[in-house]
This record gives C-alpha cells, sequence and structure tokens, in this order.
C-alpha cells in the first residue's frame, strides 16, 4: 500500500524583477493609451473610442454593414454591451439596423451617411493621436518588434469557440 502523500500544486512561476517591470510597463502603457484615445475621441467626435472602431469596422466591411454578432465578436464585447452601442450611433444617425433576411432572429448594423461622415472628420485627429502617443516615439525597428510582438500575442490569445465562455457568445 503506497502511503506517500499526494503531492501538492506546482509551485507558481513567478514573474522574474526584469518581467515584472516589462508587465507593469504594458499595463500601465496600455491603460494610458486607451485613456489618451478614449479622451481625444470624446473631445473631437462626441463618441469613446469603442465606437469609433465600431465605425471603422463598418466602414472597412462590404456595403458597410456586418452582422451584430460579427461586430460584437471583432470589438470582443457582450452582444448586450454591443446593442447599448448601436443604439447611441443609431440615436446619433451614424448607424442604422437591418434585420437579416436569411435569418429571422438576426440583424445587421449598417453604417450610414452621416456615419461614414463623422469617421471623415475624426480620422484625422484620432491618426494624430495614436501617431503622436505611439508612432512618434519609436524607431521604425521599435514599430516593427512591436508589431511582431504584438502579433504573437494576439495569436496565442485567439480563442477556440468550443466551449470558450466569450463575450460575444454572451
Amino acid at each position: 500500500m503506497n502511503t506517500a502523500p499526494a503531492p501538492g500544486p506546482a509551485e507558481p512561476r513567478w514573474l522574474t524583477a526584469e518581467e515584472q517591470h516589462v508587465w507593469r510597463s504594458y499595463i500601465e502603457a496600455a491603460t494610458l493609451l486607451e485613456d489618451h484615445l478614449d479622451r481625444q475621441l470624446q473631445r473631437d467626435a462626441g463618441m469613446p473610442h469603442v465606437y469609433y472602431g465600431l465605425l471603422v469596422k463598418l466602414a472597412e466591411s462590404p456595403r458597410r454593414r456586418l452582422r451584430m454578432t460579427e461586430l460584437a465578436k471583432y470589438a470582443k464585447i457582450t452582444r448586450s454591451r454591443l446593442s447599448h452601442a448601436v443604439a447611441r450611433l443609431e440615436k446619433n444617425g451614424w448607424v442604422r439596423r437591418e434585420d437579416c433576411p436569411s435569418d429571422k432572429r438576426g440583424q445587421f448594423a449598417v453604417l450610414t451617411e452621416d456615419g461614414m461622415e463623422v469617421l471623415r472628420r475624426s480620422a484625422p485627429g484620432h491618426v494624430a493621436a495614436v501617431r503622436q502617443a505611439v508612432f512618434d516615439r519609436l524607431t521604425p525597428e521599435q514599430q516593427k518588434s512591436l508589431g511582431e510582438i504584438m502579433t504573437i500575442v494576439a495569436e496565442g490569445l485567439q480563442p477556440s469557440e468550443a466551449g470558450a465562455d466569450l463575450p460575444w457568445l454572451r
């Protein structure tokens, strides 16, 4: 009979001092950058950064329309939060909803001409804010490295939808 104690949980792989510094720098920069872009868009276009991202995604989509579920997936937000955002964008006249002819429960979000115009007006200020906050501070080599690093991180975090608790499925 084996009376050896059951193995306990493995010791966590704690971050080294350098890794902790990198992690905290990333968190601080990401938080400050999101706040910076949000304030710029609120001031210049009267919308939060997440709404601007929704309008951009619609502008880039065929016929400036996208299923609501796909838009929620792109934005990584719950369908409820997306519905609230689209309602606000509808109130401004920037988006309209259309029923999906092939699926009675589905809806499209469609970018209106007014929505396209607000993008045209707000894009120059937004790109200037992004450039000032990120690209003007980095060398071309650092920009390339940042892009490669963020691609690796994003690819490693892409969820599989099978059984996952994903915001856009809620």
